[in-house]
């Protein structure tokens, strides 16, 4: 049977299906080595963790990593393609639900929830209803998006159509722009945006995006909101914005180092809200995203290519290892 290995366990429904076809398994730890150790002679790798490059190093057998998700970024994608194997990911099933993620922490810092649950908990009614004063309306207000794919795409029809704000936008591509929404460069979005939205892919046009210089910009009451990943934002900038007040706060889902360390900054402050890039999972969400990746190693299996296949010009080397 197939070998079929994931860096993580998957929902019970792509589980079924992968069980079906090969056999499954599952690492015991996401770290590089174990990966190694226990990946090594898989056919197929279902990535949720960064996966070593060292991964494609004598591995006669691997066919193809499949992204669980949309990020390619926990892949090394030019090594895979001279190992002459398949990339492939899942884009777009989870859009909608960052882009539900991204309004819930933003409305939740608009109006003040972490402080006033804390303080309503501990010191009664008044104390938390007294921080409504400094609460606003997220209706009407101008929101930035940088990155306009799917992700970004979504988030701009809820915002737009559902909260009646002035989307404004960053695209490598802003010819695909949708018609309500206006292209600004990035240095005029981040000091006209209300919200600051980052969901751009990381490369390395897009680490440190928001520099120093670009959070020195941010109008003083603006919002971050980051769904990307951690390495777009500078760090050291963003906390020291936060610690003078020179922003209204940031709601981060991603970070450089993962897990979050629990002395880090980000936890000392009220108007900051930390998730563990969780923004793109729920029950729903997992399932799209593990039966789409399980669908993918099905077709790769039969011989077939997959629909998502991001590293076309591996297909020569690959038919030449794997003969349809």
């Amino acid at each position: 049977m197939s070998f079929i290995f994931s860096t993580h366990a998957l929902h019970p429904a792509a589980e079924a299906m992968l069980k079906a076809a090969g056999n499954l398994c599952i690492a015991s730890a996401p770290d590089p080595e174990t990966l190694l150790r226990e990946g090594r002679g898989a056919e197929i790798v279902i990535v949720r963790a960064p996966i070593p490059p060292a991964f494609f190093d004598d591995a006669p057998a691997l066919r193809a990593a499949v992204r669980h998700g949309a990020g390619l970024d926990m892949i090394p994608i030019d090594v895979a393609t001279r190992a002459g194997v398949l990339v492939a990911n899942v884009p777009a099933v989870n859009a909608p639900t960052v882009a539900e993620h991204v309004f819930m922490v933003t409305l939740a810092l608009l109006r003040q929830f972490r402080p006033m649950d804390r303080d309503l908990r501990a010191s009664g009614w008044a104390a938390g209803r007294g921080h409504s004063d400094r609460a606003v309306d997220l209706g009407g207000r101008t929101i930035g998006i940088i990155g306009m794919g799917n992700v970004g795409k979504a988030i701009f029809k809820i915002a737009k159509y559902g909260f009646g704000m002035e989307v404004i936008a960053n695209s490598r591509s802003p010819e695909g722009l949708p018609e309500d929404v206006r292209f600004l460069s990035l240095d005029d979005l981040v000091s006209t945006a209300d919200i600051v939205v980052l969901c751009c892919p990381l490369t390395p046009e897009t680490t440190d995006l928001l520099s120093r210089a670009r959070i020195a910009r941010m109008k003083p009451g603006a919002i971050l909101v980051n769904v990307s990943r951690g390495p777009v934002v500078e760090d050291a900038a963003l906390i020291e914005a936060l610690r003078e007040g020179r922003i209204g706060g940031a709601a981060l889902d991603v970070f450089s180092t993962q897990p979050l360390p629990l002395d880090h900054p980000y936890f000392t402050f009220d108007n900051v809200i930390v998730t563990p890039h969780l923004a793109g999972i729920t029950e729903e969400s997992m399932m799209r995203m593990g039966t789409g990746a399980a669908g993918e190693v099905l077709r790769i299996l039969k011989g077939d290519l997959p629909v998502n296949l991001r590293n076309p010009e591996v297909v020569d080397r690959y038919r030449r290892r794997f003969p349809a």
